[in-house]
């Protein structure tokens, strides 16, 4: 399969690393663009590519196929569907945007190009969460009653500079950037939440964001789930599900599996293969690109996370249980 051309739009730490796995996965970068030319030029010199002085000029360079955006979360809307205007493929880390009405828009615009638009939401393909989701569709659990997923770590405690720092990128503290993730995969696992009560705060406040969001979800297949995230305490990175037969965790980041069945006392380890998610993430971006398949998580899988994180920051802001329905319904 040809390479597929790609340029990064936001050169940052997390802009540099989608460069370094898209060079693993086969792809070619040829293009990159932010607004500063000092990055530009360190970032091109890196990655062996050229640097362009402006996002029309990357948009308009007929060789660029595809774009990778890593720029803020309040810009990947706009960006969208610039890019989509241009007839660029669109890869974009999570979160998708920050609003429901934002991902609408993004996603009309990639329908309308015609492009494949890919969302970053990497952490459901695991091989522990894909064994998760096995057991799931296999009835494995029994009927499944409680769910919970946690990423933490304690990088909070050494507030970033810059946008990443910033409570208007950053709503509701790590729910934005890592909290996203597992709810993408307990919408995964269980399927659509159908309301949520949530609370975020600063407890030590060393920097802007807050230091502990939780939400209790309630999904439309029944089972209730906890959803939380710290940027002080020490790294958890968690989901699991418990139901009348059995009960499956996935710790450390997809590291370990384990089961218990009911009647047993202690949870049992099971073999699980490593995987490294962004690699294969955008191995399938450029399949998806070169025989016209969707994508696994596109615009419509992505608004659901994007649904459960408005709906998060509300209810922390307003100390209501807030019908995701009425998120979704917003234009």
């Amino acid at each position: 399969m040809e390479a597929l051309r790609v340029a990064s739009i936001g050169l940052g730490w997390w802009g540099g690393m989608l460069a370094e796995k898209a060079s693993l996965a086969g792809l070619d970068l040829v293009s990159c663009f932010a607004r500063s030319p000092e990055p530009r030029a360190e970032f091109a010199a890196a990655h062996g590519c050229r640097q362009a002085a402006s996002l029309d000029e990357l948009l308009s360079d007929s060789e660029v196929e595809a774009v990778m955006i890593a720029t803020p979360h309040s810009t990947h809307a706009d960006l969208v569907a610039e890019s989509a205007a241009a007839g660029k493929h669109v890869f974009v880390d999570k979160p998708y945007t920050l609003t429901v009405a934002e991902a609408k828009r993004a996603t009309a615009a990639a329908d309308a190009a015609g492009i494949v638009l890919q969302v970053g939401q990497n952490r459901r393909r695991q091989p522990a969460t894909r064994r998760l989701k096995e057991m799931v569709d296999g009835g494995d659990f029994g009927m499944i009653h409680y769910a919970e997923a946690n990423l933490s770590y304690p990088k909070g405690l050494n507030p970033r500079s810059g946008w990443r720092g910033d409570p208007a990128e950053s709503p509701a503290g790590g729910m934005t950037g890592l909290g996203v993730h597992m709810a993408d995969n307990l919408v995964y696992l269980l399927g659509r939440a159908s309301r949520v009560s949530a609370f975020s705060k600063k407890i030590i406040g060393v920097g802007a964001l807050d230091d502990v969001t939780t939400a209790t979800l309630e999904f439309e297949s029944g089972p209730l789930g906890f959803l939380g995230t710290s940027m002080v305490i020490p790294d958890i990175a968690r989901t699991a599900l418990w139901g009348t037969e059995a009960a499956a965790w996935n710790e450390f980041d997809g590291a370990h599996l384990y089961v218990q069945q009911v009647g047993e006392k202690e949870r049992t380890e099971h073999p699980v293969e490593s995987l490294d998610t962004v690699k294969d993430q955008l191995e399938e971006l450029a399949v998806n690109v070169r025989e016209g398949r969707r994508p696994e998580t596109g615009g419509p899988e992505a608004l659901e996370a994007v649904a459960i994180l408005e709906g998060i920051v509300e209810s922390a802001t307003t100390g209501r249980v807030v019908d995701l329905d009425e998120v979704r319904a917003r234009e």
